[in-house]
């Protein structure tokens, strides 16, 4: 990011490192990113005097990109001064010129490199025309006070540069028109992947931040939309925020072809946006274009934008791709769609008592706006998820079968709404046809949307459907690549279809990311005890009960230990989930496996029996769960299935 000057500026209490582009103020870093820092540069650079934008502009876009000029440069400039804690109105560090341009105002002292031979003589550098046309577009500027060793020179060589640039730009443009600079390069890849990176909040409030994850949320959906193209979910792309990482090497982590980044300010009941399209292998902006509306529209904006970006790309996709962008709602509620976004950003937390708090916010959206489709499908989503943790299963289906029906009752085009009715079908109705076929509507109306392959393959699993599973899976993968679940499940899925191997693999590159994450410890105790490896899976679900002490991993551990002849440790275990008080909910489901492992087969279909009466969300797996093996061959096993509607699934093949 230096460019080809590595020295540092000091002003204030602040530090401009160019070597590392990075900004410090008392030795803290200080978040800048990359176009912003640019500018400060510059600033710094020709410090006491008049940088015009005009200049700005030549300097930090480059002559064959899409760009809405005013406003990304008023949005780069608002995180500078948010970055030095300055005023626009009562400057201490930058001076606005009216319809001429920024002057940096305060003292700067400046420290040169000082480069050194391999004699330890030191070299004096000698200006190199090529490199310093390279400053046009590099975030680092020479400073033109007398106090610079190179003033004059650099000040004679950048006035040269801005000449040749400006004839450039004259030559190959012939002109601007209104403010666009459009690009003509024929070189631009195929965009078949899109992802959207979190938008930074420019608010002062830290409190605001859901605000600016659900306008980063809801642009996704809408961009998913986009027939073909393959848009990443927002839990792989949440990761990196505020990062250091490069465009580049965030595009292929996240196997994305271009990314969209921005900004959102919120201001009393206005909301303002301001996105950009940039190709993710060169770091080359495509696009942008800044957004200003009321609150009560910001569904119609989020759309406008959608569509906008669509557009853009649509010559960049296949030509049978469609980018096609459905109509939002021209306006809601503010208050309720604030109540929304709150919702969604503690239910993405996946916690229960994120659940819990996300319900309250659903709740609270719905009833200052009945009419508020997404609302419900968010509760729907929560009572659903609580009923496989901490609610008796009989509430939470009700409650969830009610919202999700509302949802698409007010909006039946919603992938969300579909998918919330299709997981009430499996975890609670049983009615596998009916979950499929509202799946497969919600794949239909949105084929980006990862929960909704997801849950399919989730469902394909427990009918004993792998081949299937797997592949819905890996789209659900290919959607959210960095998603923990998703992968985890993936891993379930392989398992399942006995290719150990790669579950292992896939379950270890979730430990990578999350050691903590006592879920894939829970997994690997699964895999190994498939394969017969009782002591490694003895030890995995170990370390899943030391991190979180769920009845999950407290059975598997019992599991392991009466599989691999510690009978007297599995029965402890069992001690202490019939020990566990009312309000840690302890599933029958589990208390059968227990038993089953222990040999106990009759107080094992005991348990079973409880689970189906309470209508456990458990159940549904009980063909496919190698727990439940031993009892495979047992005619209350088939029975039980066979009331379920469930194959018996047999895995030894």
């Amino acid at each position: 990011m230096a460019g080809t000057d590595k020295g540092t500026y000091r002003f204030g209490q602040f530090k401009v490192d160019l070597a590392s582009g990075t900004l410090t103020r008392q030795g803290d870093r200080v978040k800048l990113q990359e176009q912003p820092f640019r500018i400060l540069a510059l600033l710094l650079g020709r410090a006491s005097e008049i940088v015009t934008r005009e200049e700005l502009r030549q300097a930090l876009w480059a002559q064959d990109t899409y760009v809405e000029f005013d406003g990304s440069l008023n949005a780069a400039l608002k995180r500078v001064r948010h970055a030095l804690r300055d005023s626009p109105d009562n400057p201490i560090f930058i001076e606005t010129v009216p319809r001429r341009g920024y002057r940096f105002i305060a003292p700067v002292d400046y420290s040169a490199p000082a480069p050194v031979t391999e004699s330890g003589q030191a070299n004096v550098p000698v200006s190199n025309p090529a490199s310093e046309l390279a400053l046009i577009a590099a975030p680092a500027f020479a400073p033109v006070s007398e106090k610079h060793p190179r003033g004059v020179a650099a000040r004679a060589i950048a006035a040269l540069v801005l000449l040749l640039a400006v004839v450039a730009i004259a030559f190959n443009l012939g002109g601007i028109r209104q403010k666009w600079i459009k690009s003509g390069s024929p070189q631009i890849r195929p965009i078949g992947s899109l992802a959207v990176l979190p938008l930074e909040d420019l608010s002062s409030d830290p409190g605001q931040q859901y605000f600016a994850d659900g306008i980063t949320d809801e642009l996704i959906t809408d961009l998913a939309q986009i027939s073909n193209l393959k848009v990443i979910s927002r839990t792989s792309t949440i990761q990196y925020r505020g990062t250091k990482k490069s465009i580049p090497e965030i595009g292929k982590a996240l196997r994305a072809d271009a990314l969209i980044e921005g900004t959102v300010e919120r201001d009393a009941n206005r909301v303002r946006i301001r996105v950009q399209l940039i190709d993710s292998a060169s770091d080359r902006h495509l696009w942008a274009r800044s957004y200003d509306r009321e609150l009560r529209d910001v569904l119609l904006l989020q759309s406008e934008a959608a569509r906008d970006i669509a557009q853009e790309i649509r010559g960049q996709v296949a030509p049978a791709q469609s980018a096609a962008v459905p109509t939002a709602p021209s306006s809601v509620n503010p208050e309720a769609y604030e109540a929304y976004l709150k919702g969604r950003y503690f239910l993405n937390k996946r916690s229960s008592e994120g659940m819990k708090t996300a319900t309250g916010y659903f709740e609270q959206a719905i009833a200052l706006d009945p009419r508020f489709a997404l609302a419900y499908a968010g509760l729907a989503d929560c009572y659903s998820l609580l009923g496989s943790e901490t609610l008796p299963a009989s509430v939470a289906s009700a409650k969830a079968r009610t919202a999700a029906l509302k949802a698409l009752e007010l909006d039946p085009s919603i992938a969300e709404g579909h998918t919330a009715l299709a997981v009430v079908h499996f975890y609670y109705d049983w009615n596998w046809s009916d979950s499929e076929r509202e799946l497969q509507r919600a794949i239909q109306l949105n084929p980006n949307y990862a929960t909704a392959h997801h849950w399919s393959s989730i469902y394909l699993s427990a009918m004993g459907r792998f081949p299937e599973a797997i592949q819905e899976a890996e789209r659900a993968h290919e959607l959210d690549p960095l998603s923990l679940s998703i992968t985890l499940s993936l891993a379930t899925e392989y398992r399942d279809a006995r290719r150990f191997d790669r579950s292992i693999e896939l379950l270890s590159a979730v430990l990578e990311l999350d050691s903590n994450f006592a879920a894939a410890h829970q997994g690997l105790g699964k895999t190994y005890q498939a394969m017969g490896l009782w002591k490694l899976a003895v030890e995995e679900f170990q370390r899943a009960v030391a991190l979180s002490h769920d009845s999950e991993s407290l059975t598997g551990l019992a599991y392991a230990y009466s599989a691999s002849g510690e009978r007297a440790e599995a029965l402890k275990i069992v001690d202490q989930l019939r020990a566990q008080p009312a309000s840690n909910y302890v599933s029958p489901f589990n208390m059968a496996a227990v038993f089953t492992g222990l040999g106990e087969k009759d107080k094992a279909f005991s348990y079973l029996d409880r689970a189906y009466h309470e209508r456990d969300s458990r159940l549904p797996f009980l063909a496919v769960d190698r727990w439940f093996e031993p009892l495979h061959a047992d005619p209350r096993f088939v029975e039980l299935c066979s009331r379920m509607g469930l194959p018996v699934v047999n895995q030894s093949q």
